[in-house]
C-alpha cells in the first residue's frame, strides 16, 4: 500500500446513507456534481473505475481499479490521473477511500487519499476532494430530488 502524505476532506450531509450511495455510484449523478466527469464502472472489486473530462480546453482520464465495495459504508478504489504529471507507474498511483456513516437522516461522508509526495500535492488533493464532496452534498441535499425521475 502506498503512504506518502494524506489528504482528508470530510462533509455531512442531511441525506440517509442510502441516498449519498447512490449519489456516488450512479454515472448520471457522478456527472452533476463531479466537474462533468463521464464515469464508467461496474462497481465490482477488481473492476476498471474510469473518469473522463476536460480540464483548460483538454480531455484527459482518471483511471483506477476498485478495490473494495459495501454499500452504503465504503468505497475504495486506486486512483491516477495524468494531471499530476507523473508516469502512469503503480508507484504513482494513489488508493482513494471513502467512509460513510449515517445515523439513519444524516450522512457523514469521510474520504482519504494517500500517496501524495508533497505538502503541495496534498493540499491541492485535499482542496479538490473538498470541492467534490460540497458539490456531492448540494446534489444530494437539493438537486437530487428533481431529477429522480432521469437517474432511475
Amino acid at each position: 500500500m502506498n503512504t506518502g502524505l494524506i489528504a482528508r476532506a470530510s462533509v455531512t450531509i442531511a441525506r440517509p446513507a442510502a441516498d449519498v450511495w447512490n449519489a456516488l455510484v450512479t454515472p448520471a449523478a457522478i456527472k452533476m456534481y463531479m466537474s462533468d466527469a463521464t464515469v464508467t464502472s461496474d462497481w465490482v472489486v477488481g473492476s476498471p473505475i474510469v473518469w473522463i473530462r476536460e480540464w483548460q480546453g483538454r480531455v484527459y482520464e482518471d483511471k483506477g481499479i476498485i478495490l473494495q465495495i459495501v454499500r452504503e459504508r465504503m468505497l475504495e478504489f486506486s486512483y491516477f490521473s495524468p494531471l499530476a504529471g507523473a508516469a502512469d507507474l503503480p508507484e504513482n498511483y494513489h488508493i482513494v477511500t471513502v467512509h460513510l456513516s449515517s445515523d439513519g437522516v444524516r450522512t457523514r461522508v469521510s474520504l482519504c487519499h494517500d500517496n501524495n509526495l508533497t505538502e503541495e500535492a496534498r493540499e491541492r488533493a485535499e482542496r479538490n476532494w473538498g470541492m467534490m464532496l460540497a458539490g456531492l452534498k448540494h446534489f444530494v441535499e437539493y438537486d437530487r430530488p428533481t431529477i429522480d425521475t432521469e437517474l432511475d
